[in-house]
C-alpha cells in the first residue's frame, strides 16, 4: 500500500502535469515489453517494436529489471516534460545520485551482476553516462516516437477530464479518482502498491503525472527525499497503435454492426457504468443499455450490480474478438 501524507499547504501545491513525460514513458514502456500484462492494449505495439530495438536497449534492462526496483535517476525530477530536457537532466545526474541508486539496485537484485559500464557509472564516468543517454535516445526513437501523437492524444484526453473535475469539485475528487484503488481521507491518500511505502509531503506539494504506459498500480520514486511525483495510468483506446480504419476492426464492425462494435470497444477500454458507456460510445443511454444486454447474452461482456449502478467489463472472449491474435512478441533484450 502506498500512503501519501498531506498537510494543508500540500493541497494548494498539487500540480497536474498536462503532457506525458518522455523519460517516464521510456521506463514504463520498457516494462510493458517484458511483462505479459496488458496484451489487449500493448500486443500490437510489442510485436511492431520488439524486433526493431537496438542492442543498446540492454542498458535499460540492466537499470530497470523487469520486476522490482529500477533506478530513480532514469526519470529526472523538476524538468519540463520534453525529451531534450529529460536527456539533458539525465546527462547531468550528480555522482552521488548515481552511486546511491546503483547501490540500491545491487542490494535489491543481488543475483543480477552489474556490467563494467554500470560499475563505471557508480564513479560518475561521463562516458558511461553518455552510454545511458544514448540508449534512452535510441529506445525512444524506435519504441515511442512513431506513436507519440497517439500517446499525447490519450494523455490530453485524461488531462481535460481531470481539469473539468478540478474546476467543479476540487482536488479531493481528482485524488479519489486517480485509480480504482485510490482512497482519499484527508490527510492521507492511499493507493495500491507492491509494498508498504509512505511519502510525507511536508509542504513540498505533489506532481500528478499521467502516463500512457503505466499499467496496474500507480508508481513513484523509492527515495522519498526526491521531489514527490505520483505517476498514474490513463485510459487507452484498444486500437491506439493501429492505423485508422484497421481491417481487423472493420471485420469486427461487419460482424457485430458498427454501433455494437463501438459499444464493445468502449467497455473493453475500462470497466464502466451504463452512463459512462453511453458517453464513451457517443450513443443514447437507452442504446447503450440495449447493446450491453445483447453483448452480455453473447458472453462478450459481463455486467454486475454495484450499489445503484451496473458496471460492465469485457470478457476474455470479447477482448479476444477485438484484439485478434494475443500471442506475445519476443521479449525485450536481456
Amino acid at each position: 500500500m502506498l500512503r501519501i501524507h498531506f498537510t494543508s499547504d500540500d493541497l494548494a501545491r498539487i500540480r497536474l502535469a498536462s503532457a506525458p513525460d518522455p523519460l517516464w514513458e521510456v521506463l514504463l514502456s520498457s516494462f510493458r515489453l517484458r511483462r505479459p500484462s496488458g496484451a489487449a492494449y500493448f500486443g500490437d505495439w510489442r510485436r511492431a517494436v520488439a524486433p526493431k530495438l537496438a542492442p543498446s536497449a540492454r542498458v535499460l534492462s540492466v537499470l530497470a529489471p523487469p520486476a522490482g526496483y529500477a533506478v530513480d535517476f532514469l526519470t529526472p525530477v523538476g524538468v519540463e516534460p520534453s525529451l531534450a530536457a529529460g536527456l539533458e537532466a539525465l546527462r547531468r545526474t550528480p555522482r552521488t545520485r548515481l552511486r546511491n541508486d546503483l547501490a540500491e539496485l545491487h542490494d535489491r537484485h543481488p543475483g543480477r551482476p552489474l556490467p563494467a559500464w554500470a560499475h563505471a557509472l557508480t564513479h560518475g564516468d561521463p562516458r558511461a553516462l553518455t552510454t545511458v543517454v544514448g540508449a534512452v535516445t535510441a529506445y525512444f526513437a524506435t519504441a515511442l516516437e512513431p506513436y507519440w501523437p497517439q500517446v499525447r492524444r490519450q494523455v490530453d484526453r485524461d488531462h481535460e477530464w481531470r481539469t473539468r473535475a478540478l474546476d467543479t469539485t476540487g482536488w479531493e475528487a481528482v485524488l479519489a479518482t486517480l485509480h480504482p484503488s485510490a482512497t482519499w481521507r484527508y490527510p492521507v491518500l492511499e493507493l495500491a502498491f507492491p509494498a508498504d511505502h509512505d511519502i510525507h509531503l511536508d509542504g513540498r506539494g505533489l506532481t500528478l503525472q499521467p502516463s500512457f504506459f503505466c499499467w496496474g498500480a500507480p508508481t513513484t520514486f523509492l527515495d522519498t527525499a526526491l521531489s514527490p511525483v505520483l505517476v498514474f495510468p490513463v485510459e487507452r483506446s484498444l486500437d491506439w497503435s493501429a492505423p485508422a480504419h484497421a481491417p481487423r476492426h472493420q471485420a469486427v464492425a461487419a460482424l457485430l454492426g458498427k454501433t455494437r462494435a463501438r459499444v464493445l470497444e468502449a467497455v473493453a477500454t475500462a470497466p464502466c457504468t451504463t452512463t459512462q458507456l453511453a458517453e464513451r460510445a457517443s450513443v443514447p443511454i437507452q442504446t447503450a443499455s440495449h447493446q450491453a444486454a445483447v453483448l452480455r447474452e453473447a458472453n462478450l461482456i459481463h455486467s454486475r450490480r454495484h450499489r445503484n449502478t451496473v458496471v460492465h467489463t469485457a470478457t476474455s472472449l470479447g477482448m479476444a474478438l477485438l484484439h485478434g491474435d494475443m500471442a506475445l512478441p519476443p521479449f525485450f533484450p536481456q
